[in-house]
């Protein structure tokens, strides 16, 4: 197996990962009911993780403000973060592919604990 090395890497762990959100029965109902058309939504990830990566520009955006008032509770981000490195070992490993997952964990804690302060 290789590591994440470009571009097309990057694709290929988005559009494999979002292949197991969307058949997900968990995450699945949550991103259904707010995203209707695919593209744009894995374009945007695309350009974020070639920015998170590789410091690529093409990324722009407020991402939490996305998220706040998802009906979401810690199992989902608990399942996110999941599948996320699931894809992930499954198609690279190296230090790039490592990064990712320490990336994909900070931006779950990150998520999961502003949502649920700004709840209480």
């Amino acid at each position: 197996m290789k590591d994440i090395t470009n571009l097309d890497d990057i694709k290929l762990l988005v559009d494999n990962f979002y292949t197991k959100v969307r058949a997900d029965e968990l995450l699945g109902p949550v991103f259904s009911s707010r995203i209707h058309d695919w593209q744009p939504h894995l374009d945007t990830m695309y350009n974020f993780w070639n920015m998170a990566l590789f410091g690529e520009k093409g990324y722009s955006g407020h991402p939490f403000s996305k998220h706040i008032d998802l009906p979401v509770e810690s199992e989902h981000f608990d399942r996110w973060l999941h599948l996320f490195m699931q894809t992930l070992t499954e198609n690279f490993t190296g230090p790039v592919a490592a990064e990712a997952m320490q990336k994909a964990s900070t931006v779950a804690r990150i998520f999961s604990s502003r949502i649920f302060q700004m709840r209480e």
